[in-house]
């Protein structure tokens, strides 16, 4: 069974920075992808970035939603199955629940229907 747990949350001030980790445990598929999305206050569940893992590992491939594209950073530590999430320059309109996300298709479309797992959110305020 696949279980996905985030961690790193919290208050920060704009312009700072903070890493979510998503520890995964069990194994989707031997090629699926992950990805990162947030919830903000009234606002629907919207994509942040997205990540290829092939035969375990990371596949090089990430993508990532415009409004955050130059500020975060998705990265996977393959030995400890971890998924994290590097956002920097941040801003009060980043505030939201973050969630990581398992498609145990290789090619997703990153669309919060086409996931198969989720983890259950982590919260990152930022403050003006």
């Amino acid at each position: 069974q696949v279980q996905l747990v985030e961690s790193g949350g919290g208050l920060v001030e704009a312009g700072g920075s903070k890493r979510l980790s998503c520890a995964v445990s069990g194994r989707p598929s031997n090629n699926y992808a992950m990805a990162w999305f947030r919830q903000g206050p009234g606002k629907e569940r919207e994509f942040v970035g997205g990540i290829r893992i092939s035969g375990g590992v990371s596949g090089g491939a990430t993508y990532y939603a415009d409004s955050v594209k130059g500020r975060f950073t998705i990265s996977r530590d393959n030995a400890a199955n971890t998924v994290y999430l590097q956002m920097n320059s941040l801003k009060p309109e980043d505030t939201a629940v973050y969630y990581c996300a398992v498609d145990r298709r290789y090619v997703s479309d990153y669309t919060p229907g086409g996931m198969d797992y989720w983890g259950k959110g982590t919260l990152v305020t930022v403050s003006s």
